[in-house]
């Protein structure tokens, strides 16, 4: 059984989700010990629950230490099951990290799956529903699977209450080369509104487009249906051979130019660098391409996320190998390979 610290490198939910995707996937049990040991609230909080249950349904699994605050758990997957499967959060976790971890065992599962999952969609500790539809999904469905997603109802934090659809088509995986994003073909910002004044969304839009030196006609507002008040900017950048989502978060008491500001300053750091691949992108696909057996990309200097999904990579499969070679301050290469 791999024996696995859970208060290792970024010491928060990311090593336990990459922990049971990898034991899905691969069929071996795990033991994590000091869960979040780190964190103002240590163990096995809402969303953590959620992940460890639902990935225990997808992979017929038998649990121990699956209890809100436990930090340890003992988890042994058995045979994967594809059908429909309906999670619940519950808060404003993200119903998004939930899907992190159960998609790779169901692109790999015998059949497809359809996925109801409820919480959080747009809330500042996890990349929003837009990355994953307009970013990750795409170059997933590069590499082999297709896995639709369809957002039903927004979530904000603290309300949540988000509904997400997601449909999941097997195909095997291949390795994928990220290399060149090419020139900019699209630019667009959207403000989301939810049950709060439009002229935060408009100065919101306004300091964007100024900062990144824009035309006002590039930004819209939305609003949106969801259980609670929440606002949210998206920068999208689309490229010959990349796209890009960059998000900032409403919060009371932050000016809206604040908040404009923050994600300014992401897009323009990614456009500086000249790299196809962003932060959160990179960090998501260093376990597809593990399990493909190989890849390339160029990304951004890597995060705290990146090094722990690298280390419990190499936890599971210990064939393959992770390099990152430095091509500057701002940018790098990523080599996954098998050796």
């Amino acid at each position: 059984m791999i024996v696995l610290d859970g208060s290792h490198g970024e010491g928060g939910g990311q090593i336990l989700r990459t922990a049971l995707a990898l034991a899905l996937v691969t069929g071996k049990a795990f033991r994590m010990e000091r869960i979040r040991a780190r964190r103002a609230k240590p163990g096995l909080q809402r969303q953590h629950l959620t992940a460890v249950l639902a990935a225990a349904e997808v992979g017929s699994a038998t649990l121990e230490g699956a209890a809100l605050g436990s930090q340890e758990l003992v988890f042994r997957p058995r045979e994967i099951l594809p059908g429909n499967y309906r999670f619940s959060v519950g808060t404003a976790g993200s119903a998004t990290l939930v899907l992190q971890t159960v998609l790779p065992a169901l692109w790999s599962a015998a059949g497809p799956s359809e996925l109801e999952l409820q919480g959080g969609t747009h809330n500042p500790l996890a990349p929003p529903f837009d990355f994953l539809q307009r970013v990750f999904l795409p170059v997933l469905e590069r590499m082999g699977p297709k896995v639709e997603a369809r957002l039903n109802r927004h979530g904000f934090y603290p309300a949540g209450g988000g509904r997400v659809t997601v449909t999941v088509e097997p195909r095997p995986l291949r390795p994928i080369a990220l290399l060149e994003r090419g020139p900019v073909l699209a630019r667009r910002v959207r403000v989301l509104l939810s049950r709060l004044p439009g002229s935060i969304g408009q100065r919101e839009a306004d300091a964007v487009c100024r900062g990144l030196d824009w035309p006002s006609e590039c930004a819209h507002i939305e609003w949106v249906d969801s259980a609670g008040p929440g606002n949210a900017v998206l920068v999208e950048i689309a490229c010959q051979h990349a796209t890009e989502v960059f998000s900032a978060f409403g919060q009371r008491g932050v000016p809206a130019e604040t908040v404009a500001e923050e994600v300014v300053r992401q897009a323009r750091r990614w456009l500086d660098a000249d790299v196809p691949v962003g932060e959160h992108l990179a960090d998501q696909l260093l376990l597809p391409l593990a399990l493909a057996g190989g890849g390339q990309f160029r990304t951004l200097p890597p995060s705290s996320h990146f090094e722990t999904n690298r280390h419990t990579i190499g936890q599971f499969l210990d064939h393959v190998v992770i390099e990152v070679q430095p091509q500057g301050a701002e940018s790098c290469l990523v080599t996954v390979e098998v050796r």
